[in-house]
């Protein structure tokens, strides 16, 4: 009832706003409905715990409208409201008793600072850390998510001050990522229960040249690391689930990254990104975590009927012991990937649709044959990847017993260890209905799972190697701009 009243209230407020002539309200957005057939999710035709069986054909739908109400040219409020990617029979598809779905994902105020060209933005916002755009979006934090355009939003504080206008002009931020337990904590005990975040990049753009240092740092409390399991998983060590299993109850966190990007070369583009980071440092020694992504990237731009592409990247990995902490890179919400590649949430026009690999802990190759042109109307893509794990087998083998199996901490096939290996390929293709409004769309999708390790994964009730077979998945249906 609270949501079919904020959208009420949502359509007064437009219809308000609209009558006001010192208010310009522009609206803008998308519709996709889409059948996927996709088979071993998983790599089984189980979930990751081995405790469900897949559908494997479902169709799905989701909307997105994004609503702008502009005072000038310094002041604007954006609102976007969606139903996000839900099968039809399903909760807002449900017939005769549906479930109402509309979240609001966007809500910010943006201005400029008065005299100035000072942008200020408040309010639940998208945002990204720097990262290669050949490799869609930042492993450590995104806000692309998976599926084109901008989904994941965070609610912050973001500041941008040309200092030289088109040359140098920092962005600093802060955002609260969680706060679990809101005003009052669930006892009179008080606990920890925010992960917080600032942020500082340094873009300098010259001619045919850009670098781009940055910084993030972020303090997470105890009570919030169980928030959210995804953000768990990327940010905590397999020590930290050895008992006792007390934490810290705030722990610090940093990152730097380099980012760069060479185009003096046109057509050839070259882009290149460094990044370290840490956290729990100060805890026991086991909860730490700590390590590097490296990544490279080529583009060739000077055809008129493709774009290749090439693309490799490295990421540390765990050693054999759980009580010096982990090794892997922490992470709080990435998306990364070439190509729209198969293994990984990247740039697809349909979400639901790939194996939500995890790059980290892995190295890997991808060539990408983008914007494939030799028909009016239509354009396609072609992606091979491959990945090798960098992970110790031992020290996943632990990692995963200390957290009770599979699928809970680390998952068989998302995470690689030495030894394992993916293969991939994928095949898009959009056909314009509609120039720049409606197409559609059909991708497509292998990946082969080589090595798998049985004595990391398998457990008493299920052998989960013993049931690996090659994914498959095809997608097809119809996407609407608006």
């Amino acid at each position: 009832m609270k949501r079919i009243t904020a959208a009420l209230l949502f359509c007064l407020l437009v219809a308000t706003a609209t009558a006001q002539a010192a208010t310009e309200v522009k609206m803008a957005g998308d519709f996709r409905a889409y059948g996927v057939f996709f088979e071993n999710h998983n790599w089984t035709s189980w979930n990751a715990k081995g405790t469900q069986t897949e559908d494997t054909f479902e169709i799905w739908q989701r909307w997105r409208l994004r609503t702008d109400f502009v005072a000038n040219e310094a002041v604007k409020f954006r609102l976007g409201i969606r139903v996000n990617d839900t099968p039809w029979g399903y909760g807002t598809y449900t017939a005769a008793n549906p479930t109402v779905s509309i979240d609001v994902y966007q809500a910010y105020l943006a201005f400029k600072w008065p005299g100035s060209d000072v942008e200020i933005t408040a309010g639940l916002q998208p945002f990204s850390m720097p990262e290669a755009p050949i490799f869609y979006d930042s492993p450590i934090l995104a806000a692309k998510g998976s599926g084109d355009g901008a989904t994941n939003s965070f609610a912050g504080l973001v500041v941008k001050a040309p200092i030289v206008t088109g040359v140098f002009e920092p962005i600093a931020g802060f955002s609260r990522l969680i706060d679990a337990n809101r005003t009052y904590d669930i006892t009179t005990t008080q606990v920890d229960d925010e992960l917080d975040i600032y942020f500082l990049t340094l873009p300098v753009v010259l001619d045919g040249f850009t670098i781009t240092p940055w910084g993030l740092a972020a303090v997470m409390g105890k009570a919030s690391a169980s928030a959210v399991t995804a953000i768990r998983n990327g940010m905590v060590s397999g020590g930290s689930f050895v008992a006792p299993n007390s934490a810290n109850n705030q722990n610090g966190y940093w990152w730097g990254g380099l980012n760069l990007a060479v185009t003096v070369a046109e057509p050839f583009k070259f882009y290149a990104d460094g990044i370290y980071g840490q956290g729990a440092m100060a805890d026991r020694e086991r909860s730490s975590r700590q390590g590097w992504f490296i990544d490279g990237g080529l583009e060739y731009t000077g055809f008129d009927w493709a774009t290749p592409q090439l693309g490799a990247w490295w990421s540390s990995g765990e050693d054999s012991s759980l009580r010096n902490g982990s090794e892997r890179i922490p992470s709080m919400a990435g998306y990364f990937g070439l190509g729209s590649s198969f293994l990984y949430p990247t740039s697809q026009e349909f979400s639901k649709n790939d194996m939500g690999v995890n790059p980290l802990g892995s190295w890997g190759l991808g060539a990408s044959l983008k914007n494939i042109s030799f028909m009016e109307k239509l354009t396609m893509l072609g992606t091979f990847t491959a990945a090798w794990g960098t992970n110790s087998p031992a020290g996943l083998r632990k990692a995963v017993l200390a957290s009770s199996g599979n699928g809970n901490y680390l998952t068989m096939g998302k995470d690689l260890a030495t030894g394992e290996y993916l293969i991939a390929a994928n095949a898009n293709a959009k056909y314009w209905v509609y120039e720049k409004t409606l197409a559609f769309i059909v991708e497509a999708g292998w990946a082969h799972y080589g090595n798998p390790n049985g004595s990391i994964w398998n457990t008493a009730s299920r052998n989960f190697t013993g049931n690996v077979t090659d994914a498959w998945m095809t997608s097809f249906g119809v996407k609407y701009w608006f």
